[in-house]
């Protein structure tokens, strides 16, 4: 028995549904401590900021600011306008300490719209996607031609606007740093690779003197790069892995605070062992390294285990929606271009789809899709797809998903950034060409038979998770008979002989666009169950005995206006 509604459906989505960003609670909980004007004229490198502007002559700069920052920019609002108004810079370089007259702390007293002397400053928050990017369409609004972007960032290459990144360096215990790193090396002899996250970089090299002149020699101090497709992301190598890259699998990696998912993966599959300081917790605890290095490398390597059987259920996949989740990242349209391409070639059906920030209310809308590729900077592609109602994966996996079973190895790398992929894309091509032998094309494409008429169906596909053979795994390999319709209809426009063949006329109850029938119409057309608001709702007729008794015919209602109603031939009033 269906259940009987009593309200409307609820529409909005809820707080829970709404993706958190993973931002470490140490991070967090230093950015909205209360800090002194000289404490934030350090952290929010007050002077540095000033002689950026004026040495570049920018003069709309947009100040961003992740949501747990937010607390603290009306003061580095103000502390950057009274460094940019006065006409030299301080001969102490400490600005903050020159003026005793107290800051303002409210955001209502702010008007961060005028124009503060020759520079306009503009404080962003609620970025459109994550806050690890620079938001260059919220810069945009503003009309600015220059970003500073404050806290931990992905380093992806912007596509329009000059960035400076401010890391808001975090304080460190060097001694309780040292002693786990000696719990999770205790071979002074092994090759050690130190990088940290942004808000930590500025510690690392203190850090590989102190423990070079603890006896580790072979501890390299890695320096921030902007290149998301090194070896290791954004981070320099050490000279002997520079000139051949495939010598990284014999050193060790320790990071300092937790890396975000998409950083351990690709560490965890080029490095012979990676460790982890982790920021979140006290000093106190002398195990608290020694047992995250122990437990992550089999966590890791369940979890890449659980992504490979992600891709191996997305073989059969018909329709894809493709997620555009970033504008500002340097060759997000190159790599869309190539997903579309390789769908294309897989012959699967994609659809394009520009959102903000995921979460799975949004994604739910659109039940045709059978799996997302997201397109967005190195670091937030890699999406937990529990809780969505399909998988969300990224480019380099759809890569693996598309090629057949015969070709698909998976090696046990995981890589996040688009050069590479479109790299590995290149020369993959550039291989088929030279490998390619000319073949006899008279009969036309895949699914034509040798009379001109269009095979029955395509050949069905067997998936190995489920042990069944999927029929539509493929849907716009049917439409190879149209495309060559098509063309000969083309030939005959240019002076070539008209064509007498026929064809089948579509009835028209699917959508089609140039003579191709839409898989997502047809998809709706056969499994969609609910029609619309209301159509929960069951209308019963009154049953007679075991039969339902048909509803009567449809009349004529009433019609005119309030003062007097007309029923039939009848009125009243």
């Amino acid at each position: 028995m269906a259940e009987e509604l009593t309200a409307p459906p609820v529409l909005s989505t809820p707080d829970t549904y709404i993706l958190n960003e993973g931002i470490p609670e140490a991070v967090r909980n230093n950015a909205s401590e209360s800090l002194s004007d000289e404490e934030v004229n350090v952290r929010y490198e007050i002077d540095r900021t000033i002689q950026e502007i004026r040495g570049r002559k920018w003069r709309r700069v947009a100040l961003q600011f992740p949501d747990h920052m937010l607390p603290h920019s009306a003061r580095v609002y103000q502390l950057l306008s009274r460094g940019l108004q006065a006409p030299a810079p301080a001969p102490t370089g400490n600005i903050a300490t020159e003026r005793p007259e107290p800051l303002e702390t409210d955001m209502g007293s702010l008007s961060v719209h005028e124009h503060n002397g020759p520079v306009k400053l503009t404080i962003l928050g609620d970025t459109s996607y994550g806050s690890c990017c620079v938001d260059e369409i919220a810069a945009e609004h503003v009309d600015a031609d220059a970003v500073v972007h404050y806290g931990r960032a992905c380093l992806s290459p912007t596509a329009r606007l000059p960035v400076l990144h401010i890391y808001t360096t975090m304080p460190l215990d060097y001694d309780d740093v040292v002693a786990k790193f000696q719990q999770s090396y205790p071979d002074p002899n092994t090759k050690v690779i130190l990088t940290a996250d942004v808000p930590y970089s500025a510690h690392v090299s203190p850090l590989t003197q102190k423990l070079q002149a603890s006896g580790y020699l072979d501890v390299f101090a890695a320096s921030i790069v902007h290149d998301p497709s090194s070896a290791i992301p954004n981070r320099t190598l050490p000279p002997a892995v520079s000139e051949d890259q495939t010598r990284l699998s014999e050193w060790s990696l320790f990071h300092i605070s937790d890396p975000p998912t998409s950083l351990l993966l690709t560490l965890t599959s080029r490095l012979s062992h990676v460790g982890i300081y982790s920021t979140q917790g006290s000093g106190s605890n002398n195990n608290a390294t020694t047992t995250a290095s122990t437990t992550l490398e089999n966590s890791t390597r369940l979890l890449l285990r659980r992504r490979y059987a992600l891709i191996t259920s997305l073989t059969t996949v018909p329709i894809w929606g493709i997620l555009i989740n970033t504008l500002s990242v340097k060759n997000y349209l190159n790599m869309l271009t190539h997903i579309q391409r390789q769908i294309a070639a897989a012959g699967k059906r994609s659809y394009l789809f520009v959102v903000g920030k995921l979460n799975s209310a949004k994604i739910a809308n659109f039940s045709e899709i059978g799996g997302w590729v997201v397109i967005g900077c190195w670091e937030s592609s890699l999406v937990d797809s529990k809780d969505f109602y399909r998988p969300i994966i990224t480019p380099f996996e759809l890569d693996l998903a598309l090629q057949p079973d015969d070709k698909r190895v998976w090696t046990g790398e995981w890589r996040a950034d688009f050069d590479s992929v479109l790299e590995d894309a290149a020369r993959r091509e550039v291989a088929e060409d030279q490998s390619e032998e000319p073949v006899d094309d008279q009969h036309g494409d895949v699914g034509i038979s040798s009379d001109g008429s269009e095979s029955e169906s395509e050949p069905p596909e067997f998936d190995f998770r489920t042990g069944r053979y999927v029929s539509r795994s493929r849907p716009m390999h049917k439409t190879t008979a149209t495309r060559r319709s098509v063309a000969s209809s083309s030939a005959a426009a240019n002076g070539g002989a008209p064509s007498t063949a026929l064809t089948k006329r579509s009835k028209g109850d699917v959508i089609s666009a140039n003579g191709i029938v839409s898989p997502a119409a047809e998809y709706l057309k056969e499994k969609r169950g609910w029609t619309g608001l209301g159509s929960d709702f069951v209308i019963k007729y009154e049953e007679d005995g075991d039969e339902a008794v048909e509803g009567g015919l449809v009349e004529e209602g009433r019609t005119g206006i309030a003062r007097g109603y007309t029923v039939g031939e009848s009125t009243r009033t």
